[in-house]
């Protein structure tokens, strides 16, 4: 169900940065269209067989793709699914979960609120948590999610013809993925290649717990075009990650992330959204930026990796 997905060379995307190569890995090719089913799908698949209960209902919150990984296992499996999501999330993405025969909570509030009601369920009994963010540093659920992602940059280095990215611009909300990627990439690369979070300046909350050490709810709305990135805390086993890491962050603007957009379609037609084309965002604004610039070393020499996390 999860097969390797395309990791394609975009040279002239390459030569519009100033650099020597970009790949992209294209996940919107995977199970559900998205990154997400490789960590949710497993965890819940894991916790489910942890705790031998062939009834529990799964409970998670989300923006979208993890309930719809959490909500396809759970059909799969013939148990319920309660998946709780923020009012902002779309109407396109709330049917494609009920679709799986989820029960859908809509939260009137932001992400994070999302993630409290969720958590309080379960602690009260109602059923099984399927989280992918925790501000528990061991929390075995989000290990399992972590540990799902990390079949990306297994397959990025099957799929490499000798070269290996120098920089990885990579999108977060919680971290997670991020954070795989760098557990992947950092044992066979170290300090020749480095992770680069790029987050929505509206919900930068990874930028904000690298700065302070430890994971920070960051105030507002988070409102942005990027809504799979809308998150306000940082996942803490994530964040420690990125932490050991030193990984950097750039915080992008709304406008940032529409032009991604109609970048990655005019270099090879690859139709995502502000969430899956953060990390091109991110990019352009270093490639773009003499700050940016110096800091990352970026130049006719560097590689360049992003993921489109869904189509």
């Amino acid at each position: 169900m999860n097969s390797p997905t395309p990791l394609l060379n975009r040279p002239a995307l390459a030569e519009q940065l100033g650099v020597a190569r970009v790949w992209i890995k294209d996940e919107g090719k995977r199970a559900l269209g998205n990154f997400k089913s490789l960590g949710g799908m497993a965890a819940a698949e894991a916790a489910l067989d942890r705790v031998g209960a062939s009834g529990a209902t799964l409970i998670c919150a989300s923006d979208g793709n993890h309930g719809l990984a959490v909500a396809a296992t759970a059909h799969a499996r013939g148990v319920p699914a309660r998946i709780y999501l923020p009012g902002a999330v779309d109407r396109v993405r709330v049917d494609r979960i009920a679709a799986f025969g989820a029960e859908i909570v809509r939260i009137d509030g932001t992400y994070d609120h999302a993630v409290d009601r969720a958590r309080r369920a379960a602690a009260a009994g109602e059923g099984l948590l399927i989280p992918d963010t925790s501000d528990d540093i061991d929390d075995p659920v989000v290990a399992d999610v972590l540990a799902g992602y990390g079949q990306i940059p297994r397959e990025i280095v099957a799929q490499l013809d000798g070269d290996h990215p120098t920089r990885v611009f990579v999108q977060a909300g919680v971290g997670g993925l991020a954070a795989a990627m760098s557990v992947g990439f950092q044992r066979l690369y170290g300090d020749r290649m480095s992770i680069v979070v790029v987050e929505p300046a509206a919900a930068a909350c990874v930028a904000a717990g690298l700065g302070a050490g430890r994971p920070v709810q960051i105030a507002g709305t988070l409102e942005t075009c990027a809504d799979m990135l809308s998150c306000g805390l940082a996942s803490a086993s994530a964040l420690a990650i990125l932490r050991r890491a030193n990984c950097r962050s750039i915080a992008v603007s709304e406008r940032a992330l529409i032009d991604a957009v109609k970048t990655m379609k005019q270099c090879g037609d690859l139709q995502t959204t502000p969430s899956g084309a953060a990390g091109l965002a991110g990019a352009m604004v270093a490639a773009g930026d003499r700050y940016w610039v110096e800091e990352l070393g970026l130049n006719m020499s560097s590689r360049i990796l992003l993921i489109m996390t869904e189509r």
